[in-house]
């Protein structure tokens, strides 16, 4: 189990602080605590409640053996979202979003099969027998699926929900969830819409300190998740071995107990004369 959200951890982090009073979005109200110097401050106790409500979902997400697309291009959040989001094993987005990676998912898993075939191509030799301007453009080609495409390389479908921070930025991966009703977990400051999104976490999301924080906790539900799902696959295994003993055992005396007598006794007469 994640361990329960420490209000005081998160005000040490930061992610207490929302932006300028007179950038706010009026539907960031229930979240707000007050206003300090002309900058609204974050009520962290529904945002450690909202942490929970959200680490809850993940976690059946994860357990249930899907993915939780993370995406985050803002220069501030984009290592620790590749970072976390390796860790656990899950995929994301922190180079520019590429327009219809959700909606039209399938010309880029093409574009991320192409990736696969020049890796081929290196592999057999077949690399090695185009001309020298020819192979440049290729390694070019390559090097640039792999930057904005490689942390997906293992996402085969489509992901069961993406994680945001801030949905400002990312408004165009918001959009295409919607469209596909594909649920959204996201970082929520101050100045932004919560009802665009299905899980809202009102936080500060400029703050890497804020972010490193948030992310933590939610990866750590996700890796929860995961840890459940390989404890009931290692359980269910283990029950199918013990079944299959259980069930192998007495058919082996029910055939011996349903042989007729006779058969027996020829069987064994033959075997003395031989």
């Amino acid at each position: 189990m994640a361990n329960k959200i420490d209000v005081k951890e998160l005000l040490e982090a930061g992610v207490h602080f929302g932006h300028m009073t007179r950038k706010w979005d009026p539907n960031m109200a229930p979240y707000i605590y007050m206003e300090r110097n002309g900058i609204h401050i974050i009520n962290l106790y529904k945002t450690a409640a909202k942490i929970e409500e959200a680490n809850e979902a993940m976690k059946k997400i994860a357990a249930s053996g899907r993915k939780i697309l993370f995406v985050a291009t803002k220069k501030q959040a984009k290592d620790i979202v590749s970072e976390k989001a390796l860790a656990c094993n899950m995929p994301y987005i922190t180079e520019r979003w590429p327009g219809g990676m959700l909606t039209n998912f399938v010309t880029i898993r093409k574009a991320v099969k192409k990736m696969a075939t020049i890796d081929r191509m290196k592999k057999d030799g077949t690399f090695m027998t185009l001309s020298k301007k020819e192979r440049l453009q290729v390694d070019r080609l390559r090097a640039k699926l792999e930057k904005n495409l490689g942390s997906i390389a293992d996402m085969s479908r489509l992901p069961a929900a993406l994680f945001v921070v801030d949905i400002k930025a990312e408004h165009i991966a918001i959009k295409e969830a919607q469209k596909l009703n594909i649920p959204v977990f996201a970082m929520v400051d101050t100045n932004s819409d919560p009802r665009e999104v299905d899980y809202v976490i009102p936080a500060n999301d400029d703050a890497s300190k804020s972010i490193d924080k948030i992310l933590t906790l939610v990866t750590d539900a996700v890796k929860d998740g995961l840890a459940n799902r390989t404890s009931e696959k290692e359980g269910d295994d283990a029950t199918e071995v013990e079944t299959v003993e259980a069930v192998a055992a007495p058919e082996v005396v029910a055939v011996v107990e349903e042989t007729p007598v006779a058969e027996v006794e020829a069987t064994e007469e033959t075997k003395s004369e031989e």
